[in-house]
């Protein structure tokens, strides 16, 4: 056309562009833009069709420099122009530029124009300035199903039910379009019952109709109703599409039922649509939560287009299913990573107590500059919780402060937790005092840390405030409040608690409920009345509340109940190395060595090893694990010479060890050895060596601590003035000057 004159005619140089503007993406922007430029005199019809082209190409801010061209040329603008204009901002979200060209509408007369004025109240919608678009709406001389549509779908991105209903119930005319919003909104908003009345009164359905309410019941966790809604859509002949698929596949993911699933991925291959990106995520997703890793793997390796989504969902079915290694080297691979690619890593190690690393993938993640969601703060300081590692703990707070990220319930409960774990109360309560959101878990973090620390006035106290303030318990809130009736030997208000649950609260007391009653009877010496209780309850008992029993007994020197309640415990239970240690010890403190170690061969034939005493304490950011007797640890040498000191120093005191409590058939010296080789007393060793008062010494033990450790570390505290924390497997142990926040009770 250029070599014959052709591209001067204008009526032949618009039909190509046009010809060439409808076959994007096929012939590039580029080219056609070159074939408007060769165009002398552009009218308003190839100055519209080239707009438009650049609206189906994202590039919404040529076509408005293609306006003010117009503007400047004395182009005649029309009724098409000024909707393609509208377009242009409300995909750039502007609503500047849309009051402006509003205007521009206004001056050259095109605002009776329904067209004109449909596209602009869509544009306010879009843009969120529905008081503009509905001022429009209602001043507009003429609408039409189009204009009713676009108001009614402003208020439903927006999430107005009120304004949504009150347009659809004066619509002149309710089609399938209009029906189908509401039904998307009602869903959003969790109205299920008001989107199946609607649906069901639907004259005529269509497939978005069937996936909005499909849609609405996976939205709602109402995952069977949604597979059901399904099956009646396949029987009355619609056919599907990827959008409905994706819905029906999570709805199969949740439920973990692979069967269905597998169904509806032959389907989607009967139909062709399996090579959607969406879908192929979808599926990767359904049988990874499904456990059926291979058939996630085999998609995954023959998917093309894959995206991020696409790897992320293959990470999390790794880590789902345990297969830490694979995840690593799969996450490790990703030439892409976004915060959810680092918080499914960082949660996974965390969530398969991997705790050392969680942290280190943490510090990688820093480095790289991305900043971490609520989800993976709670897994970060998770991890510093079960590793004692306070001073991280306390930096990442810091960190949270620093960048304004909010707290919300789940992230402040974290954190209570974590100080309370870590014996640091009133840090706890800073945080949730600062707190905006607080729910009941927060509640029951304050009230059972408060009793682990043996602050059990104010964990009772705490109990009546959350009443107070109208927050209804739970059952985690009684196991608390049982709890700290335990710890200090409240029998009476712990049957007062108790019976409560049930009477005022309506909660049927559960196995981790009787434990605490039969525990908290056991530690108050009143063993006949836990052994009734444990014969009676409703439930059947499990071993861990035997246990309690058990443990009740040899504390209290009960040795014939003790006794019968350990062979019943060992055949119950024989892989327990527990229930057999505290038989042996129970026959060693009778002096029936015969029986002790006929037991420990027992063990020795099943395999049943006996879980050695760890501490860990953290000391300069670096957390350091002890075992009992460790010969291992770089600063031995110095941690003897300390022991040493400590020997010293616990004997003036008036130290004389509980040789009685080694339940070994050796020497004296040989118990007295042994006993300050016990863990708690190398950490602790080491912490005077390595922490600096007035900081208090912190140690996490896996075992309860012995009465000689006990009586041990309340004198170190006083003879080196020094703050001692000691979390045990059941209780915090905070020492001051001689004396234990447990009263010696334990």
């Amino acid at each position: 056309m250029i070599l014959t004159g052709f591209i001067t005619d204008t009526f032949a140089a618009s039909r190509l562009l046009k010809f060439s503007t409808d076959s994007l993406p096929f012939v590039d922007i580029n080219y056609c833009c070159r074939i408007f430029t060769h165009i002398e005199n552009p009218n308003g019809f190839i100055f519209n069709t080239m707009m438009r082209a650049y609206i189906q190409r994202n590039s919404s801010e040529k076509a408005m420099c293609l306006y003010k061209l117009m503007l400047n040329n004395n182009v005649g603008v029309d009724n098409y122009t000024y909707p393609l204009l509208v377009q242009a901002s409300a995909l750039r979200l502007s609503v500047f530029e849309g009051k402006m060209v509003h205007g521009h509408v206004f001056k050259v007369g095109f605002d009776f124009d329904v067209y004109v004025n449909n596209t602009l109240i869509n544009m306010y919608a879009v843009c969120g300035t529905l008081s503009d678009a509905r001022k429009l709406f209602d001043e507009s001389p003429s609408l039409d199903s189009v204009s009713w549509n676009s108001i009614l779908a402003g208020y439903v991105n927006a999430g107005n039910v009120e304004e949504a209903r009150y347009i659809f119930d004066r619509m002149p005319e309710r089609n399938v379009i209009a029906s189908n919003s509401m039904i998307v909104l009602f869903g959003r908003t969790g109205n299920v019952s008001e989107a199946c009345k609607l649906f069901s009164e639907m004259p005529k359905k269509d497939l978005v109709s069937w996936s909005a309410l499909i849609s609405c019941y996976e939205q709602n966790e109402m995952y069977e109703d949604a597979l059901v809604t399904f099956r009646r859509m396949n029987d009355h002949g619609v056919m599907v599409d990827e959008v409905v698929v994706v819905s029906v596949l999570t709805a199969c993911a949740r439920l973990t039922d692979v069967v269905t699933g597998k169904l509806i991925h032959s389907l989607v291959v009967k139909i062709g649509v399996e090579y959607y990106v969406n879908l192929q995520n979808a599926l990767i997703h359904m049988y990874s939560s499904c456990e059926e890793i291979a058939s996630a793997e085999k998609l995954f390796r023959a998917g093309y287009n894959l995206d991020l989504i696409s790897w992320n969902s293959m990470l999390s079915g790794y880590l789902k299913c345990g297969s830490i290694e694979k995840a690593k080297a799969l996450f490790d691979n990703m030439t892409k990573k976004d915060v959810v690619s680092w918080g499914a890593m960082i949660s996974g190690y965390a969530q398969h107590d991997r705790f050392s690393e969680t942290l280190e993938l943490f510090k990688e993640m820093q480095l790289e500059g991305i900043m971490p969601d609520q989800t993976i703060l709670v897994s970060i300081i998770s991890a510093c919780t079960h590793l004692a590692a306070l001073d991280q703990g306390k930096w990442i707070h810091t960190y949270i402060r620093k960048n304004g990220l909010k707290i919300n319930a789940i992230l402040g409960t974290t954190l209570i937790d974590m100080y309370m774990k870590l014996g640091c109360v009133e840090n706890a309560l800073d945080v949730f005092h600062g707190m905006e959101e607080i729910g009941v878990s927060t509640w029951n973090a304050l009230i059972l840390g408060y009793a682990m620390n043996g602050l059990v006035d104010k964990s009772l106290d705490m109990f009546i405030e959350m009443k107070k303030r109208s927050v209804v318990p739970n059952e985690i809130t009684f196991m608390g409040v049982l709890g700290a009736c335990r710890h200090m030997g409240l029998v009476d208000e712990g049957y007062c608690h108790f019976n409560s649950m049930i009477q005022e609260y309506g909660i049927e007391p559960n196995i981790k409920h009787y434990g605490c009653m039969v525990d908290l009877l056991g530690r108050a010496g009143m063993l006949k009345e836990a052994e009734k209780l444990l014969e009676t309850m409703p439930i059947s008992p499990d071993v861990s509340t035997w246990g309690a029993l058990l443990g009740a007994c040899k504390k209290h020197g009960d040795n014939e109940m003790g006794e019968r309640i350990g062979r019943k415990l060992v055949e119950l239970q024989p892989d327990h190395d527990g229930f057999h240690v505290l038989l042996s010890n129970i026959h060693a403190s009778k002096g029936n060595w015969g029986d002790v170690h006929e037991i420990r061969g027992s063990m020795q034939q099943r395999g049943v090893v006996k879980i050695p005493g760890c501490s860990m304490i953290e000391a300069n950011g670096t957390v350091h694990e002890f075992l009992a007797g460790d010969t291992t640890h770089p600063q031995i040498n110095e941690i003897e010479d300390m022991l040493d000191e400590m020997a010293k120093k616990l004997k003036i005191e008036g130290y004389a060890p509980e040789t009685h409590g080694v339940l070994l058939d050796i020497s004296d010296e040989e118990k007295e050895t042994t006993l300050f080789r016990h863990s708690e007393k190398l950490a602790i060793a080491f912490g005077l060596i390595t922490i600096s008062p007035p900081t208090p010494i912190r140690i996490i033990k896996n075992l309860r601590i012995c009465n000689d450790c006990h009586t041990a570390v309340k004198l170190v505290s006083k003879a080196f003035d020094r703050e001692i924390v000691v979390r045990d497997r059941h209780r915090y142990h905070h020492f001051k000057q001689g004396s234990c926040s447990c009263m010696d009770y334990w």
